[in-house]
């Protein structure tokens, strides 16, 4: 079994514990029971001896003992604690108003370091601002490459020019969509039944080329999309 570490506080006895005790009654000048004394002395004096030394301080008249049902409080003697005179109560008030206005001023800086903190919380890294930077001079050189036809020299398209591009494209792109769609009806037929790798590889042997990655991005995009149609998910279950 482990043995109790042992206290490195004295124990008090006879007058010296007694004027322990009433040496602290009168410096914290509050009430206490006889349990919270002796633990606020560190066990310096036993609880017992406590109780007892605080009956005999009241019964000198040193303290003042308060019951309230089964548990006895215990004061200093209210007459036997100096008060402070008028200049230096003033002078104490003085120097909490002092000491209040320098914490508003620590306060105030606090807040400042606080914001400034924060501002540099939200402020980009230097490996952040690095990849910025790298952004940036990306996107110079691909809008310099989009500038540099027409610093050259290159003839601008006219209205008509545009006028009559556009007429192309709303006659052609829809021919080119039923034209994709009855290539893709009838390429479902003759590949149904073949395995992925077959249906590839007679693609490849009839030179078919299928849309890429850019079309495709490209037949999604704002360019191709049709005014006023809303795209539905596709509800159709896949074949097994």
């Amino acid at each position: 079994m482990a043995t109790k570490a042992k206290s490195d506080v004295k124990v008090l006895k006879g007058q010296e514990a007694e004027d322990a005790i009433l040496q602290y009654m009168k410096k914290m000048n509050r009430p206490f029971g006889a349990v919270d004394i002796s633990a606020n002395l560190k066990g310096a004096v036993p609880k017992a001896t406590t109780a007892k030394i605080l009956v005999s301080l009241a019964d000198k008249g040193a303290i003042v003992q308060k019951t309230y049902g089964k548990i006895n409080f215990y004061v200093a003697n209210q007459n036997d604690i100096d008060s402070l005179g008028a200049d230096e109560l003033s002078a104490l008030e003085t120097e909490c108003k002092a000491v209040e206005e320098a914490n508003n001023t620590v306060a105030t800086e606090v807040k400042t370091l606080q914001s400034e903190l924060n501002k540099l919380k939200n402020t980009p890294t230097d490996i952040e601002l690095e990849a910025q930077i790298e952004d940036a001079n990306q996107a110079i050189v691909r809008l310099s490459e989009t500038l540099g036809p027409l610093r050259s020299g290159a003839p601008l398209m006219s209205s008509d020019d545009l006028a009559q591009l556009d007429i192309d494209w709303k006659r052609w792109r829809p021919e080119w969509a039923r034209r994709k769609k009855t290539f893709t009806s009838f390429w479902q037929l003759a590949t149904d039944a073949l395995p992925p790798q077959d249906a590839t590889a007679l693609a490849e042997d009839l030179g078919i080329e299928f849309d890429t990655a850019e079309h495709t991005s490209l037949e999604r995009g704002p360019l191709c999309a049709v005014p006023g149609h809303i795209s539905k998910p596709n509800l159709k279950r896949k074949r097994e």
